[in-house]
């Protein structure tokens, strides 16, 4: 249950889904009950007949910025960067400080302290620090920073999608890559069991009487990190930033009060509510940094279902759903998606877990 290969499964490579379905919500929606392990199939629209009259369905509202950008050095040397800490970054610049962010750097030679970096079009930076696997960026530009990444930037998309140029307008990558409901700019991977919904799909919902209540978790790049130790107890999560607000936290105690449901949308919605529950279920409205790593043994508190998509092998979030429901009864759920040929990963099929 501990080692990191009790966490595999088989996955033909031509069912990690490249792009998304034309519609959001006519993706596959596996439905995995956790007690008994059965399994039923459905289309994601068909959400509104799971959820019942009162769920509180919690959705992480984040906003995936164009994090990578791409540019030259002095010497003309290419080079490709990663903005990771955009949110924390921003707080500082709005308080009148410099326009400075820590970025992942993507070079033949990485930059010295006091490196000049042209990346057009009105932006260019100097390296302020180098760290061990990072560096210190400070910007200069004329017009608004947001603007010129938005012109600039591309989607930060994980490695597993494919794209013969970065930033490819045929695949529309920056509205697909980004739920309907984003609204506070910071993460670097979208909250992906959110990309199925759509503005129809939630008015349905609350036509049912399913509650909606957000949360934001900025994702981060740490989501992409392998384990790299073979007894899973070993391994350090990284840290995310989160906001929970005070409507969010009435919402969420008055269902747990009731003997309501609290369904998570996403990994990343588990993981805050999680972080932030006391043993009742009951959360405080609250910001933070999330580190929790959640595996088989854990005990659950706020969340009572969750809506997510299929994750890569040996991964910290195939770690979690097997936490929820059962390590056999996901890995099961995996093989019977696999030969159901669902669609796997970012833009990929979801599973509805009760």
């Amino acid at each position: 249950m501990y080692a990191l290969t009790d966490y595999d499964y088989f996955l033909p490579e031509d069912l990690i889904a490249q792009e998304p379905v034309n519609t959001r919500d006519r993706s596959r929606l596996l439905h995995l009950k956790r007690t008994s392990g059965e399994i039923s199939h459905h289309q994601f629209s068909s959400l509104t007949d799971l959820l019942k009259k009162g769920d509180v369905l919690v959705v992480n509202n984040t906003e995936v910025i164009p994090a990578r950008i791409f540019g030259r050095k002095e010497t003309g040397g290419k080079l490709e960067i990663l903005i990771i800490n955009y949110a924390a970054a921003a707080k500082n610049i709005k308080a009148g400080g410099k326009l400075e962010f820590e970025c992942l750097v993507k070079a033949s030679k990485l930059p010295k302290p006091g490196t000049h970096i042209d990346f057009g079009v009105d932006l260019k930076a100097k390296v302020s620090a180098v760290h061990e696997r990072t560096c210190t960026l400070e910007f200069f530009s004329e017009q608004p920073f947001d603007e010129v990444m938005n012109n600039n930037g591309v989607m930060p998309l994980p490695p597993y999608i494919k794209r013969e140029q970065a930033a490819d307008p045929k695949w529309n990558d920056k509205t697909s890559y980004q739920t309907v409901y984003a609204k506070h700019k910071g993460a670097v991977a979208a909250p992906t069991a959110g990309l199925h919904f759509t503005g129809e799909t939630l008015e349905n919902l609350k036509d049912r009487g399913v509650l909606i209540a957000n949360i934001t978790l900025h994702v981060g790049y740490g989501t992409f990190m392998p384990i790299r130790c073979s007894d899973i107890r070993d391994h350090q999560m990284h840290s995310e930033h989160f906001i929970v607000s005070e409507n969010t936290a009435e919402m969420i105690n008055a269902a747990k009060t009731d003997g309501r449901r609290v369904v998570a949308v996403g990994t990343t919605s588990v993981r805050t509510l999680e972080y932030i529950a006391d043993e009742k279920g009951h959360i405080q409205p609250c910001n933070g940094s999330c580190d929790i790593f959640i595996y088989p043994g854990y005990t659950f508190n706020c969340v009572d279902a969750m809506i997510t998509n299929f994750h890569l092998p040996q991964s910290t979030l195939i770690m979690l759903v097997s936490a929820f429901a059962g390590r056999e009864n996901i890995l099961n759920a995996y093989n019977c998606a696999v030969k159901e040929k669902y669609r796997f990963f970012s833009y990929g099929d979801a599973m509805f877990i009760e």
